[in-house]
């Protein structure tokens, strides 16, 4: 299976397919207290969210953690030992109802495609269209081929098929018995990173031309902020957080989940006089009281330089280019500490400089111990 060159309609972008998908009816999705428990060991925990008709959300954390789990009892795989699931307002599971897969109006992207291999792409896509009859289930799913690329390949079983190219075949599959929710198992995880990013942002464009309700699964913090209107970080079973991208990276409820989203210098204090002391300069923590035990979490491009000719605070002792920026490493005069810093490729010193070293608090956190 080649992954590398996915096909795409001529005179077409990466950005957009062919064709225009159908509106859904949106559901809402409504866990109530759920909890889950296999082996004798708990999975989750008191899981407890309503998702709104048309709304794109994401399951956020890491391996292990329930997401997949929960995304199983929202799809009728599993059942809840405690607690309900609701769609759109109707119970379909809690301790005396339970609705079977089938008979749910929920549609599945697993990160695997799971396409039959002894089917077509079309009979693939077809598969699910049962109220219909074969003529129309071809029509319905040849227009569906048709808005994700790839009708030339109608033809086609999975395995003459790219990772790319399935992985569009799961997608018109998926969207074609108009399901009121989607629930998306890291469908995108088994990609190449740029194939990766343009069968998700198609993906996206689907998602919001049908007015789908969509959950997303994943532990890539970059794409669950890309892709979601709503993000819910899980930890060992449980949200601990639920925002838009913005907040859940502005307002991180605690220290994990700001190290989730990126990297940061951390330094521990205490808040004297309305600050905090750290080798790279004070914060302020005018809004805690005097003495308060502190964690101060710095990120990289909050720390800014004035390269300076005589030994000083610190020395540059590394320096990558990543794209626009520099990051560069440096040990403080003073002790073992080493700071990482992000700068601006044009003013980045070099190894071996000294510098003095600011803080421009606009996304450093801090947090009591």
């Amino acid at each position: 299976m080649n992954d590398e060159m996915p096909i795409q309609p001529p005179n077409a972008s990466e950005a957009h397919w062919r064709g225009r998908a159908g509106p859904v009816f949106a559901g809402n999705l409504a866990f109530e207290d759920v909890s889950f428990s296999a082996r004798g060991k708990q999975i989750l925990s008191g899981i407890s969210f309503s998702l709104e008709a048309g709304r794109i959300a994401c399951l956020l954390g890491p391996s292990g953690c329930g997401k997949s789990t929960l995304l199983k009892l929202a799809a009728g795989v599993l059942r809840p030992l405690q607690g309900r699931i609701l769609l759109d307002r109707q119970e379909v599971a809690g301790p005396r109802h339970f609705v079977p897969p089938e008979k749910r109006s929920v549609g599945l992207m697993f990160q695997d495609f799971a396409l039959f291999p002894h089917m077509t792409a079309l009979e693939n896509v077809a598969f699910g269209l049962t109220a219909l009859d074969r003529s129309e289930a071809r029509r319905v799913a040849t227009l569906a081929l048709e808005r994700v690329g790839l009708l030339p390949l109608r033809d086609s079983y999975p395995v003459m098929l790219s990772g790319g190219e399935q992985q569009r075949v799961a997608l018109a599959r998926t969207i074609v018995p108009r399901p009121q929710v989607i629930l998306m198992d890291e469908p995108f995880s088994s990609l190449d990173q740029r194939l990766r990013e343009i069968i998700r942002n198609d993906t996206l464009s689907i998602l919001k031309e049908t007015r789908a309700t969509a959950l997303l699964v994943t532990h890539d913090p970059q794409e669950a902020i890309e892709f979601a209107d709503w993000i819910y970080l899980m930890r060992h079973g449980a949200i601990v957080q639920g925002g838009t991208p913005e907040d859940v990276q502005r307002h991180p409820v605690d220290a994990d989940a700001a190290r989730f989203f990126r990297s940061y210098n951390e330094f521990s204090g205490s808040v004297s006089k309305g600050k905090v002391n750290t080798a790279v300069g004070p914060v302020d923590a005018s809004n805690l009281p005097e003495g308060t035990r502190v964690l101060v979490m710095v990120p990289p491009e909050d720390i800014k330089l004035a390269v300076s000719e005589s030994e000083s605070e610190a020395q540059v002792t590394e320096s990558r280019f990543v794209g626009p920026n520099t990051h560069l490493r440096l040990q403080l005069a003073e002790g073992e500490d080493v700071v990482a810093v992000a700068i601006t490729a044009e003013s980045a010193p070099k190894p071996g400089q000294f510098c003095n070293l600011a803080i421009e608090a606009r996304n450093t956190h801090i947090f009591t111990v």
